[in-house]
């Protein structure tokens, strides 16, 4: 008998059809596509820290984390881009050790005029109604008191209890991120109420992040194929990066891509740029916007996630940030700023006529080499995202194909049936596999591919284990349509 047959016995004597099914054949599954966003909740959240809670939606970030709370805004912000996405939330408490960022909004003078004076914390519109002859301390308690109406805000608003007419600015968690939280007037060209002027002390003085080793340890060995993380730090950098390469290796094989963001001006986002170098790790300079980088990062991760998942290869510029505002137009970088945060590790955007932002170009944050030499071998998202869904075909291939199969060598006079792998029936199904990918625009020049695959039995130290297939292949990418560099030559 030369068919291995995986449940009929050998030893079978009874009449009868007997037929068994095997589905090495039908697998045809893509990976189930997931995002992880990680924040710090509130004490109002039903859901301890360190809790990986999957499914989570807009709704349900409220009840688990605290209406308001950083993890439930990133959540409702990445839901309102693409409300598609398998997403789960970890999130985080404060740091007992940390400070709260604070801030003020302070008002000068009497309002001569009625109308509306148009506060924005986080991005978020806060409307105060003004009448004329209003005080500024009126003004001041107008402002604490719609402030404190809206509890999806990232502050608290008190007036100060000796400079009556400032308004005093918390934010309702500790850490750095706080010190990200913009306050501004006017952002769409409203005009102030006569008679008043309004003063904005930024905000500042927050303190040590929560610990992000905490949501690693609930993510466990789960695939998620993208993390938003809000932090920046380096202690929580060097934490995620090591995460990420652990994943990424050839014994977890669960490879994933960050996204965070980063805000300040270019030469901060220049600075922090080349402070890190990882190829797993995407960071977008937000330079100094409305919105928070914990919304950046989140709407970022969604948008790229949402057209990764459908081609990896494929470059994300143009793709729209939902709900993302960008900068004051005299705030907006440069086309050759951008050009610089580009060979700095960072990201970038652009802003379309009506506003709209837009990613641009989704670099990763490596740059350099082992030796410190300049190496754009994974200089954009696409290249360790199109390795990954390789890999996971090549491995889905033969994991279900051949997942109790025999070893021989290529001239082993095996039966037809048998179930046994041999080295020129891998490069056989990797060429059939290259072939299938090229259609769909991963990979290219099949013929140089052919010539590169190296498949030998053995423990790749020129014998001793036979029980071992050594595959040596070298895939050649497909490149991204960025750049249309034309000269006219024209005539008269």
């Amino acid at each position: 008998m030369t068919v291995s047959f995986d449940s009929i016995p050998a030893a079978l004597r009874v009449p009868g059809i007997y037929v068994e099914f095997n589905n090495g054949l039908a697998n045809n599954a893509d990976p189930n596509f997931k995002v992880v966003v990680i924040g710090q909740r509130l004490s109002s959240g039903s859901v301890a820290e360190g809790v990986a809670m999957h499914g989570t939606t807009p709704a349900k970030a409220e009840e688990y984390f605290g209406r308001g709370a950083m993890l439930t805004e990133m959540v409702t912000a990445l839901f309102a881009a693409n409300q598609w996405m398998n997403v789960t939330a970890i999130a985080l408490d404060d740091d007992a050790a940390g400070a709260a960022a604070a801030g003020n909004v302070t008002v000068t003078g009497s309002a001569s005029s009625t109308g509306t004076l148009a506060l924005y914390i986080a991005g978020k519109q806060v409307n105060v109604g003004v009448t004329s002859g209003d005080s500024q301390d009126a003004i001041a308690t107008a402002i604490a008191a719609a402030i404190n109406a809206d509890d999806t805000l990232p502050v608290t608003a008190a007036v100060n209890g000796t400079v009556t007419n400032q308004v005093d600015l918390t934010c309702r968690w500790k850490g750095e991120t706080g010190n990200d939280i913009d306050v501004r007037t006017n952002y769409y060209g409203e005009q102030l109420p006569k008679g008043i002027t309004v003063a904005i002390t930024a905000m500042s003085g927050g303190t040590t992040n929560p610990d992000i080793t905490t949501a690693i340890s609930a993510m466990g060995d789960e695939w998620y194929n993208w993390i938003v993380c809000p932090y920046t730090d380096t202690s929580n950098m060097v934490a995620l990066e090591t995460e990420l390469d652990s994943r990424w290796g050839p014994t977890r094989q669960i490879g994933a891509r960050a996204f965070t963001a980063y805000r300040g001006n270019h030469s901060a986002a220049v600075t922090f740029g080349d402070s890190r170098n990882n190829p797993h790790v995407t960071c977008m300079g937000t330079n100094i916007a409305p919105q928070p980088p914990y919304i950046w990062a989140a709407v970022n991760a969604v948008v790229g996630a949402a057209a990764l998942s459908i081609d990896p290869a494929r470059p994300l510029q143009t793709l729209k940030l939902t709900g993302i505002m960008p900068p004051a137009t005299e705030d907006a970088w440069t086309d050759s700023e951008r050009n610089l945060l580009l060979f700095d590790g960072i990201a970038t955007y652009k802003v379309g006529a009506d506003g709209s932002v837009m990613i641009e170009r989704q670099i990763t944050m490596y740059q350099v080499n082992a030796a410190n030499i300049a190496d754009d071998s994974y200089l954009d998202i696409t290249v360790p995202e199109t390795l990954e869904r390789i890999r996971f075909e090549q491995r889905r291939l033969f994991s279900s194909k051949y997942p109790r199969h025999k070893l021989a060598e290529d001239d082993a006079r095996i039966g037809a049936g048998q179930a046994v792998m041999q080295p020129k029936l891998a490069k056989a199904e990797l060429l059939a596999l290259y072939a299938s990918m090229e259609t769909k625009g991963w990979v290219q020049d099949y013929e140089g591919y052919k010539a590169s695959i190296v498949c030998e039995i053995g423990d790749g130290l020129g014998g001793g284990d036979r029980n071992r297939l050594n595959i040596q292949d070298s895939p050649k990418l497909v490149g991204q349509y960025r750049v249309h560099a034309q000269q006219i030559q024209f005539r008269k």
